[in-house]
């Protein structure tokens, strides 16, 4: 058995004080996202956790990246009919969760999803570079296939197909949209005594503002 009972370590980079946070969680999310960008130390700051709950009843959570956030939710982009995509379908309760190390800090949103409109959906797949169109087109994500020799064959052929021509979003890939009902920031403090601010969406469609225990 590995035993990890020591890895431990002290959170004493930053505080999260109500006096010091806005009303709407965008606000505080766009202000965290910003200044851990700053920061420099994350690789890819926009690496989100998406959690569904899969067609067998089951749990299950994968790294996606973020493509864009505003009052309206956040979003990013996958395969209608992937696995999480499948889920969506069935049950479009998703939790998102972001955990930056560098600045000791995670959010987590639990939300709705739902498909995000065509011209959006067009609209960022235009913008991709033709290996990334290519590959969304290629691949039927999340189906068994015999072999990566049997993936690349096939990007070749897609590759000759579409030499000197524009590629156009399959049906069958899109992005979708999160709106959130409930946002929680945790920062890490000194002696596990966490600072855990929850936003909840209310019906006049302002927010609650709640201090939670660590």
């Amino acid at each position: 058995m590995n035993d990890l009972s020591n890895y431990r370590r002290s959170y004493e980079k930053s505080e999260l004080l109500e006096d010091s946070i806005p009303e709407d969680p965008i606000n505080l999310f766009n202000r965290w996202f910003h200044e851990v960008e700053d920061f420099g130390g994350s690789g890819e700051v926009n690496a989100m956790t998406v959690s569904t709950i899969g067609l067998d009843g089951f749990p299950k959570s994968r790294v996606v990246l973020l493509k864009k956030f505003s009052e309206e939710g956040f979003i990013f982009y996958t395969n209608y009919n992937s696995e999480k995509g499948k889920a969506i379908a069935a049950n479009p309760h998703v939790c998102l969760s972001f955990f930056w190390q560098e600045m000791e800090r995670q959010v987590i949103i639990k939300g709705i999803a739902q498909k995000t409109s065509e011209i959006i959906s067009d609209n960022y797949f235009d913008s991709r570079p033709d290996g990334s169109k290519l590959g969304a087109v290629v691949s039927n994500q999340s189906e068994v296939i015999p072999s990566r020799s049997f993936l690349e064959e096939n990007l070749k052929k897609l590759e000759t197909t579409f030499e000197g021509k524009s590629i156009s979003r399959p049906e069958h890939w899109g992005g979708y949209i999160v709106t959130p009902l409930e946002v929680e920031f945790w920062q890490g403090r000194a002696n596990r005594l966490h600072d855990r601010i929850c936003y909840k969406s209310q019906p006049d469609f302002t927010w609650s503002i709640q201090r939670l225990s660590p």
